[in-house]
């Protein structure tokens, strides 16, 4: 396999995810398979800047976005930078490179009113899965938890006495999240649905389909996208804008920076505080509502 040890590396000691490192032998090997169609060599350890830039201009061409050639370019930078580590290359070709300008992505979450909407005034069937459903939408919002994590979670990884969660996050980092009384009632229903759907082949796994296997992406992005459409008018509506209501919600109820950071299973400060900005909205309209001097 083309760059196995590289593959390794990410595997074992950086402990990245399997979705990750597949990520990263796709990105060089659609490399691979252009210097050998433009340039006729076998490996990428030789190419030089210029050989790169001509792919990047390709990309251009094919009408990739910048974020995405950026990502591609970095997955091949971080490969240079293993050879040089390893003593297998003496320069990165790459060294003096400056990614592609990207538009800053505005995460619009959504309002609690669109959440309450959902959770209070929709009507779930008391079924398996409209009982699975409430209980996925509840999780999310109230963990913050990624689309990824909530898929990977086992029986095992909840805890309804203690009303604990763990969640194995990037990196393999776990971290324990608490869960609210309501959520651990609907954890309660749908367990005791599941417990009686017929032929399933993935038991360990907390949220399964009505097949009786692990849920996959593309669903439980359908789900939350179906739901959320009936409350709210806003263009983006997937899980991962509900882990953004979760972080800017708790920030605008007065919840501590580094706990939300905790929760949510960032490395650092500077990730938790992309969330900051409509708290900061709301402060401002916290403080000229209350500071003496504002009606002057």
């Amino acid at each position: 396999m083309p760059f196995k040890s590289f593959l390794d590396y990410l595997s074992l000691e950086k402990n990245y995810s399997a979705l990750t490192v597949k990520a990263y032998q796709n990105d060089l090997g659609d490399f691979l398979d252009f210097v050998k169609t433009e340039y006729e060599t076998n490996s990428i350890n030789t190419v030089n800047y210029s050989q790169i830039r001509s792919w990047i201009v390709s990309l251009v061409e094919s009408g990739l976005s910048n974020r995405s050639i950026n990502r591609k370019i970095s997955a091949l930078n971080s490969y240079y930078k293993f050879l040089l580590k390893v003593g297998d290359i003496q320069l990165n070709p790459l060294s003096k490179h400056r990614a592609l300008k990207t538009s800053k992505k505005v995460q619009v979450p959504f309002s609690e009113s669109e959440v309450k909407a959902v959770l209070d005034d929709f009507n779930f069937d008391d079924d398996f899965e409209g009982l699975r459903n409430r209980f996925l939408i509840e999780l999310f919002y109230s963990t913050g938890i990624r689309r990824i994590e909530l898929i990977e979670l086992k029986l095992s990884s909840i805890d309804l006495q203690s009303k604990t969660l763990k969640v194995l996050g990037k990196r393999n980092k776990e971290r324990i999240i608490p869960l609210l009384s309501s959520v651990v009632q609907t954890a309660n229903r749908y367990l005791e649905k599941r417990t009686s759907l017929p032929g399933i082949s993935d038991d360990n796994y907390l949220f399964l389909t009505k097949k009786g296997v692990k849920l996959y992406e593309t669903l439980v992005y359908r789900l939350i996208n179906d739901y959320f459409s009936l409350a709210s008018s806003k263009v983006k509506k997937s899980p991962h804008i509900l882990r953004h209501s979760f972080a800017t919600h708790l920030l605008n109820q007065g919840a501590d920076l580094n706990a939300v950071k905790e929760l949510l299973g960032h490395s650092s400060l500077a990730s938790t505080q992309v969330y900051t900005h409509n708290s900061i909205a709301e402060l401002k309209k916290v403080h000229v509502n209350a500071h003496p001097r504002s009606k002057k």
